[in-house]
């Protein structure tokens, strides 16, 4: 399952749920618009990926009702410690993305939907908030250091779920139909932060700064994604056969040279001022096009090849559970196939846009990973900053006729990127979804999948 979301500025998520595989084929094809003339002379594959991607890997579960088994067997002393802080903070990891995506989609749709479903939705994600953070308190640890965890964790979620449901107060429409729900959401914010207080979790000092609370709960974030978040190395492939390529062309320009040489001693004779000269002449042309050869070179060797490899390591065990593979290249139109040209779709648009393709081939070793848990959740992060210094400044006039009078409203310039993945899966059956992202210089403005 593969879903792509806008996230912060010039940001958009894409997240990859492994479910239950081992062996995972993913490939995403990203169009650029035209008229931003990116290529690789802008930004070379390297850079493309060092700059614009970033990746987590987590683990992930569909069983919510787990991490809870394991709180109570801890609390009965029936539970590794370091087990039961995975599972808790596993608990606390896709709480905290669930109800981050659920309101995040609230404030997308509001406008979109009648209020009646919108009061709906608000209660839906209120219950569902109360009864979690209910089950989270239902067991409460007795170890000291298992106490403390279960102290941060607790203090972190019911910090976040305040501000995401003062978030809700603020961008719910004020109409009379939400006035019931609004004050329902206020009344759990008042007891949440009562909660806190009565038990100790924050000092004064944090409670009345602002900033010293947020930085806190940003420590507290990491406290809990850190024992669910696999460890990975990158490993940069290919490294020998560059060093093959730089040798071959420098073995090959040498041979040119020292052909050269022996023919033009036959042509002059001794060593004269002409040959010397003919001998500069061909030592410039070795380094000029020695370092164009090399890169011929080293273009041929590496075609098809995967360029990183990420080595993935459970935090906890410290044993290796999987590597991936992964490509990255601009490639041509004609070379797209056949179902992703057709996916895509608007031909004509199509022969103008440079295409980016990246491919990741996963194996994980499902036995391996914490007892009770057979997904990993993969999120890549994919900049457009680097797109946006493209884009044109300035804003397009529109100007509309009103009870005869001319208006005039000033509207962003905004380009539509494309994005394509292509799934195989275990089945043999290929799966594609795509995604119309539309960017402007500040920030994502919009994601839309497209069915059909």
């Amino acid at each position: 399952m593969i879903s792509v979301e806008k996230y912060e500025g010039l940001t958009a998520r894409i997240a990859l749920i492994n479910e239950e595989v081992k062996r995972q084929d993913v490939e995403f094809y990203l169009f650029v618009p035209g008229e931003l003339n990116f290529s690789n002379k802008v930004l070379s594959e390297d850079a493309f990926y060092n700059t614009v991607l970033s990746n987590t890997r987590t683990y992930f579960t569909s069983q919510h009702h787990l991490p809870l088994v394991h709180s109570r067997l801890a609390s009965r002393d029936k539970f590794p410690s370091d087990k039961y802080r995975v599972s808790l903070s596993l608990y606390a990891y896709q709480y905290a993305l669930s109800l981050e995506k659920t309101t995040h989609r609230f404030f997308d749709t509001v406008a979109d939907v009648e209020e009646a479903e919108a009061v709906e939705q608000l209660e839906y994600i209120t219950d569902m908030a109360v009864e979690i953070l209910r089950r989270l308190r239902r067991y409460v640890p007795k170890e000291d250091s298992l106490i403390k965890y279960y102290n941060n964790i607790d203090n972190y979620l019911s910090w976040l779920t305040e501000q995401r449901f003062l978030s809700l107060v603020a961008h719910m429409p004020r109409s009379a139909a939400f006035k019931p729900i609004r004050e329902q959401l206020i009344a759990f914010v008042e007891s949440e932060s009562a909660y806190r207080i009565q038990r100790n979790y924050n000092s004064d000092k944090a409670q009345v700064d602002t900033t010293r609370m947020v930085n806190k709960m940003r420590l507290a974030r990491r406290l809990i994604e850190y024992p669910v978040t696999i460890r990975q190395k990158d490993v940069v492939l290919g490294q020998n056969l560059n060093k093959l390529a730089k040798g071959a062309a420098a073995g090959l320009v040498m041979i040119f040279v020292t052909v050269a040489i022996i023919r033009m001693r036959s042509f002059l004779g001794e060593i004269t001022l002409s040959f010397a000269l003919a001998m500069a002449g061909l030592y410039a042309l070795r380094e000029i096009f020695k370092d164009d050869l090399r890169d011929v070179l080293w273009r041929f060797i590496r075609r098809g090849r995967p360029k990183w490899r990420k080595l993935f390591t459970d935090p906890t065990s410290g044993q290796r559970i999987g590597s991936q593979l992964e490509w990255l290249d601009y490639i041509a139109f004609d070379k797209i196939p056949p179902d992703v040209r057709k996916m895509r779709k608007g031909k004509l648009r199509q022969r103008e846009e440079s295409v980016v393709r990246m491919k990741m081939l996963t194996n994980m070793s499902t036995t391996k990973f914490l007892s009770g848990y057979d997904m990993t959740r993969e999120v890549w992060r994919m900049d457009f900053r680097p797109f946006s210094r493209l884009m044109a400044r300035g804003k397009e006039r529109y100007y509309a006729l009103s009870d005869g009078q001319v208006t005039r409203e000033s509207i962003d310039k905004r380009h539509q990127f494309n994005l394509i993945a292509k799934q195989k899966n275990p089945d043999g059956t290929i799966t594609l979804q795509r995604w119309k992202i539309t960017v402007n210089r500040s920030k994502v403005v919009d994601v839309e999948e497209v069915f059909g």
